[in-house]
């Protein structure tokens, strides 16, 4: 081993000792303490015994401390294994994700992980394990999310003009209403539940494919549902059919439902049941339309997605008054989640009003 090499001039011992009472990093406050002692006059071999160490990584620490001070005894991160996938290549990853997967080239509808692998493998002969690709578009800021429902024929301009639009349609109810009078914006939808159930997710090991009961008969009820995701409020009925009579009843609901003096605004789609003239609407409830093949603006649509996903699906259900009582339960749930439905229904566009 060559000579000692001399410890900087700009510091002494008691100030690393100091420092090494203050530090949080027990590695750092050992390596400060040894190189306190040959401040104070004493030996290496003084110094690697305090620290712990032999001589040679007392000397590794010496260069470290005369080039960095006392932040060059804090460990640093280790390197780790190269990336497999460079800039390029992630942004071409980027890219195909954002487009989606074409069916007729692909063969899917949608990504797997197994997918994105093989087409990584194929493009830049790049091999990397699920788990890799999974790692790497989640940096990439992307996450696996349920996607609203979107009609194939939807036309966009009518969406957002409606949006723009709904202050206009509450100042046209506004003006026949009394002043000063409240107005609440609810959401109104139907869905059907029956015992050709849907199935959802599950938590299942590795490598297996778990199974859930699927029934093939037909018997079901409908939930006729409403929110006010500004006020964490819902109104619902289980019904056996869905049409005018049915709707007639479910706005009587919601007028309950409205704050005393108040006046309810009820979005909801054009189905014949919603516009018929033979349909009983309430004092308190004026009707507006939404515009066809919309879906992804009335925020029930996703009520319906969390109810099935958590209370509805994955069961068999033997009659219909079982029907009944799991949709019943299934709302009162619900309602009893007043911040649940203000997250799931709220949209900007109806706030503020």
């Amino acid at each position: 081993m060559g000579a000692a090499i001399e410890l900087r001039a700009d510091f002494e011992g008691a100030g690393l000792r100091r420092l090494a009472r203050k530090t949080k990093n027990a590695n750092q406050s050992r390596r400060l303490l040894a190189l306190a002692e040959i401040y104070d006059g004493g030996s290496r071999s003084d110094a690697a015994r305090i620290g712990g160490v032999g001589l040679q990584i007392v000397r590794d620490w010496v260069l470290r401390f005369n080039a960095r001070g006392p932040d060059g005894l804090i460990d640093g991160k280790a390197p780790g294994q190269r990336a497999k996938l460079n800039d390029i290549q992630r942004q071409a990853l980027m890219a195909i994700v954002e487009s989606g997967p074409t069916p007729s080239i692909h063969g899917v509808v949608r990504w797997r992980l197994s997918d994105l692998a093989q087409w990584l493998h194929a493009e830049f002969a790049v091999s990397l394990d699920e788990t890799t690709v999974s790692r790497e578009i989640r940096k990439l800021g992307y996450v696996k999310l349920t996607a609203r429902p979107r009609h194939h024929a939807q036309d966009t301009e009518a969406l957002e003009a409606f949006k723009k639009g709904f202050a206009t349609e509450l100042e046209k109810v506004r003006v026949g209403l009394p002043q000063g009078t409240a107005i609440e914006v609810w959401f109104q939808d139907e869905a059907r539940i029956g015992q050709k159930n849907k199935i959802t997710r599950r938590w299942a090991k590795r490598g297996t494919r778990p199974s859930a009961p699927h029934d093939q008969r037909t018997i079901s009820a409908y939930i006729f549902g409403a929110i006010c995701p500004a006020l964490g409020k819902g109104a619902g009925l289980v019904l056996p059919v869905c049409n005018t009579d049915a709707m007639t009843l479910h706005l009587a609901e919601i007028a309950q439902t409205v704050a005393p003096g108040a006046h309810a605004v009820v979005l909801m789609d054009q189905a014949g049941w919603h516009m018929t003239e033979a349909l009983i609407t309430p004092e308190n409830i004026s009707i507006v339309p939404l515009p066809a093949k919309c879906p992804e603006l009335n925020p029930v649509e996703n009520i319906w997605q969390f109810m099935r996903d958590n209370w509805l699906s994955n069961h068999i259900f033997d009659s219909y008054d079982e029907i009944l009582d799991h949709c019943c339960d299934a709302w009162n749930k619900l309602i009893a989640q007043p911040n649940r439905i203000a997250s799931i229904g709220n949209r900007k566009w109806a706030q503020g009003f």
